[in-house]
């Protein structure tokens, strides 16, 4: 009973590690992985995020609380779009599609900002 106990536990540990190494491989095969840059949208109080990934073309409505603002994802690149804000400066910031760039619609409290990462939009 006891030698049976072993290579059960033997048996688990080599799946589990095979496991773990094909996801190991997975990771490090180029593309493979690796989501390209995200957008973060901070917005409302309190302060709530959404990360919108960029590789699909779609228009996203976010009530802050305060405004609804208007994203628009399109070939890789976000923007504020269509702002019901009274001076509109948020769509000055223009599209962004680079870590590092960052928008910001104040009167909706909202800042965009262009992260490596993942998404999990709704």
């Amino acid at each position: 009973m006891q030698k049976r106990n072993v290579l059960f536990t033997a048996a688990v540990l080599a799946v589990a590690a095979g496991l773990f190494l094909a996801q190991r491989l997975v990771l490090l095969r180029p593309g493979g992985g690796q989501a390209g840059p995200v957008a973060v949208l901070q917005y409302g109080d309190p302060m709530q995020e959404l990360r919108i990934p960029l590789d699909e073309d779609k228009t996203y409505d976010i009530d802050t609380g305060f405004y609804t603002v208007h994203l628009n994802v399109q070939d890789g690149e976000i923007a504020f779009v269509d702002s019901p804000c009274p001076d509109h400066l948020c769509e000055g910031f223009g599209r962004l599609k680079a870590p590092g760039d960052w928008a910001a619609c104040l009167p909706a409290w909202a800042s965009l900002s262009i992260e490596n990462g993942e998404g999990d939009a709704p």
